[in-house]
């Protein structure tokens, strides 16, 4: 585990290109956590991360509803895996019915609101913290990489 990294972000744009650095420093398996109050910027960091991949980032949107969208390159190949946890129930078992970590097998995959129950079935090879600054200055994005 190495040290953690921060870095202040005025705007989506800048939250986008700290997204993309990280990408490119991903392997195939990696798994990402993206924490952060709402409102915070996962999507938009979610949508660098696509970028940085090679996916059109405007297609990214957040899985709140869809819980896991897939994000394709020039390719057709699946690049990023992006899902969202938030409406789910903290339970193995509702995790498992989504097929987790099954689903995420093969590409990079980011996951909005982490719960306690998905740390049992997939280990993040990277940790997000997204926090919003006094005064809405901007945004806090601290990376912590575990493996």
């Amino acid at each position: 585990m190495s040290e953690p990294e921060a870095v202040i972000a005025r705007g989506e744009a800048e939250t986008e290109a700290a997204a993309q650095r990280l990408a490119s420093t991903l392997g195939q398996s990696a798994v990402v956590y993206l924490e952060g109050e709402l409102g915070a910027g996962k999507t938009t960091f979610a949508r660098g991360l696509a970028r940085g991949l090679g996916a059109k980032a405007r297609e990214v949107a957040s899985p709140t509803f869809a819980l896991v969208n897939e994000y394709a390159g020039e390719t057709g190949a699946i690049v990023l895996r992006h899902l969202d946890l938030y409406r789910l129930a903290d339970t193995r078992q509702d995790l498992e019915a989504l097929g987790l970590p099954d689903s995420v097998a093969g590409a990079p995959a980011c996951i909005e609101w982490p719960r306690t129950a998905i740390r049992g079935l997939l280990a993040p090879t990277v940790e997000v913290r997204i926090e919003t600054l006094p005064g809405g200055e901007g945004r806090r994005i601290t990376v912590r990489r575990l493996a």
